[in-house]
Parts: structure tokens; sequence; C-alpha cells
């Protein structure tokens, strides 16, 4: 039923509609054409005053001609008559266009009467020329060629002919406007009358349609208020039109749906809030975890800082004591040079232990992988470090048969042995030895460094390979050396683990896997 309604209430409305939105087309055109010819009507009427004009004053100076000469103004002359040409062109094109549009009734001898005008410029020119070149020796003011000329042709004929175009092309102004003026009127009492018939209709349509719709919307509402408020034994009559049978079987299944989700939702409420809380206890530890970093990280900011402006200091100073010099040997720049070397050899080196440490949280540090045997590149690091640490006793022990070479970034692992070694050196007596033992295992191998030293407490070992973390008791270094080597072994699929007891000194030890272990691993990441 509310289909029909409203499909009739759509059909009138829309007949009323192409009614209004026709006779404003129609309206539109009819004033677009009429202004249009108006405007046209216009120029012609300027043009033919233009033209009067013109003409006039062309007369007055081939007059002076007569008076001073043929060559008085002649550059004038000739100005005047191609402005009378183009002034005649544009007029016969303009009367071409008005009679097409308004008829050959209303323009009634426009295009006749100019061509004539034309005719009669023309001879009113050659007459001047023909006195003029005659020279006649008689008197000007006796010569009654040159009184006719100007009293009958140009006072009698032309200006007749001048002023019947004139008034010619104003009546057919007045025509227009009178036209226009009857289509304004028609518009005004046309858009009278549509709004007077369509008005009532529209607005007793409405009210219909408002009464017929308002009922089905009220009871709708109330239900709808009852199911937001939270009342799920609420269910919406069935005794409605058939257009909202189905809306209120979908909105009682819904009710229906809500009651077991709210019963749900109950069980649900308390579990989560079992979970918020577990949750909450979770994060506090985290965000305890989180200050702890952000301490250490302000920690290194200051650590890092005071390492970047000593040698940077160091630098400056020794460039300006140099400057200042008046006169310097050879040996004096190069002191200079060499402890400025030093110092950004120190700073190069600081910068490139940062970039691997932040590549390796990108996934992104760069290895160059080659076939190396893991005892050869021990030895050869024990054998350099000793002799850095001639007084220290520092062995490698293994008993590989048949050692397998590994597919490693050479560099990087030698790298790892040199932190691991100089730590060991680093953190235990001058006395004690350093030991370092490779082991052959079913996956691949494993070396440890083993020192005599005091040993790791377990607070510091939980936070050894973070960044920025020192020993406690040391003053020296940045804490990015076991960080770095634990970047590098993780980046090759490899573990780095420390073991220790306080006064007991401590093992690193490292585990790299075998080439069948990682043959389809991509170690080679940039």
């Amino acid at each position: 039923m509310y289909k029909k309604k409203l499909l009739f209430f759509g059909l009138i409305s829309t007949l009323i509609l192409l009614i209004a939105l026709g006779s404003a087309a129609v309206s539109a055109h009819l004033t677009r054409e009429n202004l249009q010819q108006s405007q046209i009507a216009q120029n012609l009427l300027t043009e033919h005053l233009q033209l009067s004009s013109t003409s006039y004053r062309l007369f007055k100076q081939l007059t002076d001609e007569l008076l001073f000469g043929r060559g008085a103004n002649q550059a004038k002359v000739r100005n005047k008559q191609q402005l009378i040409n183009e002034s005649l062109i544009r007029i016969k094109m303009l009367e071409v266009v008005q009679r097409k549009a308004l008829g050959k009734e209303v323009t009634a001898g426009s295009i006749e009467d100019t061509e004539e005008l034309r005719q009669l410029l023309t001879n009113i020119i050659d007459e001047f020329n023909a006195i003029t070149a005659d020279n006649l020796a008689q008197p000007l003011g006796q010569q009654s060629r040159v009184q006719f000329l100007l009293e009958d042709t140009i006072d009698n004929q032309f200006r007749e002919a001048i002023n019947a175009a004139v008034a010619r092309q104003t009546r057919v102004v007045t025509t227009i406007n009178t036209k226009i003026e009857v289509l304004n009127t028609a518009i005004v009492w046309v858009t009278i009358g549509l709004g007077v018939l369509t008005g009532p209709f529209i607005i007793l349509g409405c009210f219909w349609l408002f009464n017929s719709l308002y009922q089905p919307l009220t009871v709708l509402k109330s239900g709808t208020d009852a199911i937001a408020a939270g009342n799920y034994n609420f269910r919406l009559p069935q005794t409605l039109d058939s257009e909202f049978s189905d809306l209120v079987r979908a909105l009682n299944a819904l009710v229906e749906k809500l009651a077991i989700h709210e019963a749900k939702a109950q069980a649900n409420r308390k579990q989560l809030k079992y979970e918020v809380a577990q949750r909450t206890r979770e994060l506090t530890e985290a965000n305890k975890q989180l200050t702890n970093i952000d301490s250490r990280r302000r920690q290194f900011i200051a650590d890092i800082s005071h390492e970047l402006r000593t040698p940077l200091t160091i630098i400056r100073g020794e460039a300006q004591v140099t400057l200042r010099q008046q006169a310097l040997c050879e040996g004096d720049y190069r002191e200079t040079l060499t402890a400025i070397l030093e110092q950004a050899v120190s700073l190069s080196r600081l910068v490139d232990d940062m970039l691997l440490l932040i590549r390796a949280e990108m996934q992104q540090l760069h290895l160059e992988p080659e076939y190396t045997k893991l005892s050869q590149l021990i030895e050869h690091q024990v054998q350099s470090w000793q002799k850095v640490y001639a007084e220290r006793q520092i062995s490698f022990v293994h008993q590989i048969a048949l050692e397998q070479s590994l597919f490693i970034d050479k560099q990087r692992i030698a790298q790892v042995i040199a932190i691991l070694l100089e730590n060991a050196l680093k953190y235990s007596r001058s006395d004690s030895p350093v030991r370092v033992v490779l082991h052959a295992g079913t996956h691949g191998y494993t070396f440890s460094v083993e020192d005599e030293g005091d040993g790791i407490s377990p607070a510091d070992q939980a936070q050894i390979f973070e960044r920025f973390v020192r020993l406690r008791g040391t003053g020296s270094g940045l804490g990015l050396g076991l960080p770095i080597a634990k970047a590098i072994i993780e980046a090759h699929q490899g573990s780095i683990q420390v073991t220790s007891e306080r006064g007991h000194g401590a093992r690193f030890s490292v585990f790299l896997p075998s080439q069948q272990s990682n043959r389809n691993e991509n170690i080679n990441r940039g």
C-alpha cells in the first residue's frame, strides 16, 4: 500500500516538475533569442549613427580640398573612406542576420536601402573628385555644380537616406523591446499560474504523505528506543502494513540475538576483567623494563657525547696549536697530523660500531661469506693478541681431526673473536691465563673464550649483551662490544652465551652452524 502511495505522489510531483522545467527552458530559449535580436538591432542602430557621423566628416574634408587644394587632407580622406566601407560591410552583415531572425516584414527595406545608401555615398565622393579634377577658373560660389552637390545631393538626398535608415532601425529596436516586455509579462503570469495550481497540491500531498508514514514510524521509534535502553524483552507488533513486515521481523530477531549476546557479554566481561588485570601487570613490568632501557639510553648519550667530545677536542686543539705557530718543521706537521689521524680513526671505529648495531636491528647487516676454517681464524687472532699482550698466556686448544669449512664472513667472525679476547684480557688479572677452546658438534662448531678473572654477577649476565651496558667497576668502553658480537653471530644463525660465577672467571661460548645446517639460510643481507 505504501508503495502505491509513494508512486502516485512521485508521479504527480515528477509531472509538475517536468512542466515547470519545460516552461523554464522555453522561456530561457525565447528570452535568449530576443536578447540576441535586441543586441543586433542596437548594433545596427549604432553603426548607422556612426556611418552618418563619419560621412559628414568626410564631406567636410572633401570640401576643404576644394578650397585649399587637392593634397590638403588626402590621408584623412582615405582614412574616412576606409571607415565608411568597413561600417557599410558590418551594417550589411548585421542586416542579413536580422532579416533571417525577424523576417522581411519587420526589416523591410533595410538591405535594399543600405545598398542605395552605399551607391549614393559613392556618387557623392566621385562628384567631389570630379569637381576637384576639373579645377574651374570661375569662383567657387558661382559654380552651380558645387551648389547642387552640397544643397541637393548631400543636404537633401543623403540626409533623408541616413535619417530614414536610423528611423527604420529605431522602429526595429522598439519592436524587439516590446516583444521582450510581452514575453517577460507572460513568463511572470505563467509562473504565478503554476504556483497557484501546484502549491496547494504539494502542500496537501505532503501533509497526506506525512500522516500516512508517521504512525508506523512512531511505532518503530518506540521499539528502537526500548531496544537501545536495554529492554531486550520488547517485541514490535506484527500488525503494521506489509511494507514494514520484513523490518519488524528483522528487528524482533535482532532483539533475540541481542539478548543472547548480552548474556555472553556478561561472562566475557568477567573474563576480560581478569585478563585486563593480568595484562596490566605485564604492561607494568614492561614499562619498568622500558624505563630501565631509557635510563641506559640516556647514560649512553652522555657517554657517547663524552667519547665524541674528547677526540674532537684533541683534533681541534692540535689544529689550533699548529696554526698558531709561526714556523714549523715537517716533523711538527707530521706529529700533528698523526694525532689528528688517530682521533679520526677512533671516531670512525665508534661510528662503524653504531652503524653495525643499527643495521643488525633493521635486518640489514651486510655479510660477505666465504668458506673458512674456524680453527685457522681463531689461531690467527690468538697469535695477534699474543703479540699485543706478550706478558700474558693465551692458549688455543682443539682436537678436531677432519674440520669442515664454514660459510661465514671471515672479517666479522674475526671481529667477534677479537672482542671476546679483549674482554677476557681486560677483565682478568695480568698473571692469569686466557684459553680459547674449539669443539665440533653434530650441527656445527662451538668455540669458547675462558678467563680466570673476577667473574660476572648474575644481574650483569642478564643484560650484558644489551647495548650501552658496562660491567660494574669498570670505567672504560661504551658497552658496545658484546652487543656487536651477538649481532654478528645471530646474523650467521648462531648463538652466544656466557657462563660465570663470581670470583671464578667467565666463559663466553659461541655456536656457529655447519654448512649443512645453514645452506638454505640467506645470511648475506643487505
